[in-house]
């Protein structure tokens, strides 16, 4: 199952400890979601998910505040007895000494946050969409290519990485080469990372690895890039029909999202990086709602229709 450390999410979003004493080392975050405890400081603990970060605002706060200091220990017991991976409180909120005490006795950590309540849960919730998101590794070279990601797969050899380093050498930026982690952070976007080993690097074969970020600069790498279009690179086939129009769509799919995939036939004199450049563009200018195959199309249609009319004149 993944996870998120509770160390990487301190450092990540900058929390203070309040319980310094605990061991910390363990605690795992495993869900995306957060909750806040408002239903269960007023007593209700049906349905609460106790795995989740718990964070704590202004209303709570105000609320556990008013409360009567018998109410608060059985709240405050019944609360932190449940398996809780940490509680966060917001905008520089001081919890109580017997909220922090009890936290101690149940080895629940306590953090707090400057930022505030709405601010911080966006964020926190978007950072650990993305980490915790369903993971799988392909086989391939991802490109940052006038913006959409192109996720450029083949056999080995066939020459994905010789492509992606003339991409880099006209001004495009290496994701990744090799191996792509694709994320599936929602049913409509994958994103691709390279593992922290191979990353910036590329292997030619040949001449062996070459590290992109050193020759080339940083501009012309990214970590993270979102999957927009698959260019499949595969040996020609003089026998096999190729698409020559483009009207229909074919797709691929990773992780239950589809993404629209291109297979281009390899032959020697085709220019791959102007083929994986045209393809992005024509794949950002159908987002914008140009289709060129279907304007091609129309135009074929209204000859058609105009010829007929002036026969039938005759």
């Amino acid at each position: 199952m993944a996870y998120v450390s509770l160390k990487r999410i301190i450092e990540k979003m900058k929390l203070e400890n309040l319980t310094p004493d605990l061991d910390i080392a363990k605690v795992k975050i495993t869900q995306p979601d957060i909750n806040r405890p408002a239903l269960q400081m007023a007593g209700y603990f049906e349905h609460f998910d106790a795995t989740r970060l718990q964070v704590i605002g202004f209303v709570e706060y105000t609320y556990m505040e008013g409360l009567p200091e018998d109410r608060k220990k059985e709240i405050y017991t019944k609360l932190l007895s449940r398996e809780i991976p940490a509680i966060v409180f917001c905008r520089e909120l001081q919890p109580d000494a017997l909220f922090l005490e009890t936290a101690v006795a149940n080895k629940v950590p306590v953090l707090m946050t400057k930022k505030a309540t709405s601010a911080f849960m966006a964020e926190i919730i978007r950072w650990l969409n993305v980490k915790l998101a369903p993971c799988i590794s392909v086989h391939g070279v991802l490109v940052d290519v006038f913006g959409e990601g192109v996720l450029i797969t083949g056999e080995s050899g066939i020459g994905k990485s010789e492509a992606a380093l003339e991409l880099i050498k006209r001004g495009h930026r290496l994701v990744t080469d090799d191996v792509v982690e694709i994320r599936k952070v929602s049913d409509e976007t994958l994103v691709g990372s390279a593992p922290d080993i191979t990353k910036h690097f590329i292997e030619l074969r040949g001449i062996g690895i070459v590290d992109v970020k050193t020759l080339f600069g940083v501009s012309s790498v990214r970590d993270t890039q979102n999957i927009d279009l698959v260019i499949r690179l595969e040996e020609w086939d003089k026998d096999k029909e190729y698409d020559r129009l483009g009207l229909e769509e074919e797709y691929t799919e990773y992780l239950g999202n589809r993404v629209v995939c291109h297979n281009i036939p390899i032959r020697p004199g085709r220019n791959l990086a102007v083929i994986c450049e045209s393809a992005a563009i024509n794949h950002r200018q159908k987002k914008m709602g140009y289709n060129a195959a279907q304007e091609l199309y129309t135009r074929v249609q209204k000859s058609l229709a105009r010829r007929r009319d002036e026969e039938e004149e005759e």
